[in-house]
């Protein structure tokens, strides 16, 4: 047995030799002072942020004039410049455009330069800076289209068009560039009503009305009635002239009116719609009634595809399409979607839902050649409908082989990336938002072999949910215990035996709630790693008999994940023990849930994708794929998608009430 050495009280220094005292001492400051200079000039930043927020000029040159080489001071720069932006300085910031371009705060700073140069009608400085941004937002590209016609290009406007198409919801610099279209006579009156429509259907009523204003003025309905269509549409048509069908104003009112009762009472409309729809002409009646079944296909109603039917062979908005095919599937009528999803825009098509259900609606109808084909195509894709084609194939879904670990080269050329140095002193600040921002700028371009590096380097500083985000953009070579990174084993796995669940479902939808971010805090106040609302937390906890619990402690890892998984027990209870009810209950609701469930049984991968929220539709998707990649990496046996969806009960009348659930 060893024999102890001399017990010193641990902190105090006055029993060391005094040979030794000085060189120690010695050694310790030497290695502090990188510590205390990079806390030092950490401090130097935070003043710098804080008197540039107080408009202190002077604070912020004293703070620059300090900040040294720090990682942060080209944004110390970037506040100076910004405190005299409105002195139009273009050769400061041009300067500072080519020391730090192609950075992040480059890039910002440049777009709010072409913002203030548009509010002033620079045009000929915005032609300039302009082609220099790397990732243009939508209203800087508008400035730059107004440049340009200012210039006298009316190339311009052909880029226009497609704004037009597709932006249902124009920020302000946008909006002349399409009066310019108006104008120039890009657009037709059909145009300017398929618009409205797009954005009837979308719920942007208020560009709406600013589109309808580009009529003619002979044309354009006046704006008592379209503010009622918009309020009041059943009383809209209740007070219609007898003459409301003689002008194309009247008539599209009409069908915007059924739009907007379709979206409260698609049974209602319907019933409407029968009453006037022999005086509207064939492109109102048929949109009115695809929207009409679209708005019953969000409600699961069996009616759905019967006023599909209705719209004929109308052309459907991309949204209407998707419901059209899932009110098929849930009718399992697969010559609908066939149909429906053959003729779906090609982009749309290639979605990897769509390829499987198109795939899945050739194999009921005997063409197994090609639905194989059609499986082939997402076969191997780390995704739900990847998994799902697999097991259509008759393959195991297998993590792909692991990538060698990063060099040392690797790993030292992810430490010293300008942009990655830039978001680890943000992070080290506690300033997640600004270090998020500068972690995904840094990544732009890179190969796989420096996305792993850049990964494995927020593995070791403990930075989840980079680490994973990181990892999940590789193309070739991959690392799927980063993707799929399991921290707090201790707390998770055994909260999740001791509440009897499946430890690889529990990783896999905290996983999907916080990216194991304990801090994580959504918009509507979840926090947490599992994402707990304050109200569930408190019920949980007092369901459980947890003593003294207040708010305060939803963010300790043991508490939350504690009330987590008993929320995740208590909910599965009472929703027939099935994971897929259970996940899309944690997300929405389990209310929600249980009414999502059909008069029939329905196969787990058509109650997922058929559910009506986007979130939580994409959740549950996720939350599933993820627990396969868990189970895996866990027991280091495959897994089956197809087996962990199941079959998801049919309402019943007599099912238990979650009334006590929050």
């Amino acid at each position: 047995m060893p024999v102890a050495g001399p017990c010193y009280p641990r902190n105090d220094l006055s029993y060391v030799k005094s040979s030794m005292k000085f060189p120690a001492l010695l050694l310790a400051f030497l290695v502090s002072l990188p510590v205390f200079a990079q806390e030092g000039r950490d401090a130097t930043y935070l003043a710098a942020r804080d008197a540039f927020r107080a408009g202190d000029r002077a604070r912020l040159d004293r703070a620059a004039a300090q900040i040294g080489n720090h990682e942060l001071a080209p944004y110390v720069e970037n506040y100076q410049l910004r405190m005299t932006m409105d002195q139009g300085d273009s050769p400061a910031l041009r300067g500072f455009f080519d020391r730090h371009d192609g950075t992040y705060v480059a890039e910002k700073l440049r777009a709010d330069w072409i913002r203030w140069l548009g509010k002033r009608g620079n045009w000929a400085e915005i032609v300039v800076e302009y082609p220099r941004l790397i990732a243009p937002e939508p209203d800087v590209t508008c400035w730059s289209q107004q440049a340009r016609l200012a210039g006298g290009d009316r190339a311009a406007l052909d880029d226009a068009r497609q704004l037009w198409l597709t932006m249902l919801e124009p920020p302000e610099p946008c909006r002349p560039v399409l009066e310019s279209l108006v104008r120039d006579s890009r657009v037709t009156t059909d145009d300017v009503w398929t618009r409205a429509r797009r954005q009837f259907e979308a719920n942007r009523t208020g560009p709406a009305k600013l589109t309808l204003a580009a009529l003619p003025a002979a044309q354009a309905p006046e704006a008592k009635a379209l503010d009622m269509v918009i309020g009041s549409p059943m009383g809209y048509l209740a007070r219609q002239p007898a003459n409301w069908n003689s002008s194309q104003s009247g008539r599209e009112l009409a069908a915007l009116a059924i739009q907007r009762i379709a979206a409260n009472d698609p049974r209602a409309a319907a019933a409407e719609l029968e009453k006037i729809q022999g005086r509207l002409q064939e492109p109102e009646r048929l949109w009115a009634w695809s929207q009409i079944g679209l708005q019953g296909a969000k409600r699961h109603y069996g009616e759905a595809l019967a006023w599909y039917a209705q719209a004929g062979e109308t052309p459907l908005s991309d949204e209407a399409a998707q419901w059209k095919v899932r009110a098929a599937l849930r009718a399992h009528d697969w010559s609908v979607v066939l149909a429906t999803i053959s003729e779906m825009p090609p982009a749309l098509a290639a979605q990897p839902e769509w390829i499987y259900w198109l795939g899945r609606a050739y194999k009921s109808g005997g063409l197994t050649s090609e639905a194989d084909a059609l499986f082939e195509k997402i076969a191997g894709q780390a995704n739900f409908y990847g998994n799902l084609a697999d097991e259509e194939l008759g393959r195991k879904i297998v993590t792909p082989s692991k990538a060698r670990a990063p060099t040392a080269d690797e790993q030292k050329a992810a430490r010293d990336n300008p942009g990655i140095r830039r978001a680890m002193a943000f992070f080290r600040l506690e300033m997640r938002t600004e270090a998020v921002r500068e972690w995904n700028w840094a990544l732009r371009g890179m190969d796989d072999r420096e996305l792993l590096a850049a990964a494995d380097l927020a593995k070791r500083n403990q930075i989840w949910d980079r680490a994973i985000n990181t990892a999940d953009r590789t193309k070739s070579e991959h690392d799927f215990t980063l993707r799929f990174l399991a921290p707090y084993g201790d707390q998770v796995r055994t909260a999740a035996r001791d509440q009897a669940l499946d430890d690889a479902w529990v990783y896999g939808l905290m996983r999907q709630e916080s990216r194991f971010i304990t801090s994580a805090k959504s918009t509507v106040g979840a926090s947490g790693l599992m994402q707990l609302m304050p109200a569930t937390a408190k019920w949980v906890a007092k369901k459980i008999g947890l003593r003294n619990y207040d708010h305060g402690r939803v963010n300790d890892t043991e508490t939350n994940v504690l009330l987590g998984t008993s929320y995740m027990r208590l909910v599965m209870e009472n929703l027939d023990n099935h994971p897929v009810l259970t996940s899309a209950a944690y997300n929405a609701g389990p209310g929600r849930a249980r009414k999502w469930r059909a008069d029939r049984p329905l196969e787990g991968a058509i109650y997922a994708e058929t559910i009506p929220f986007n979130e939580t539709r994409d959740y549950v998707k996720k939350v599933m794929s993820n627990s396969v990649y868990y189970s895996m990496q866990f027991t280091g046996r495959p897994d089956s998608l197809k087996a962990r969806l199941g079959v998801v009960g049919m309402r019943t009348a007599d099912a238990p009430k979650d009334s006590d659930l929050p």
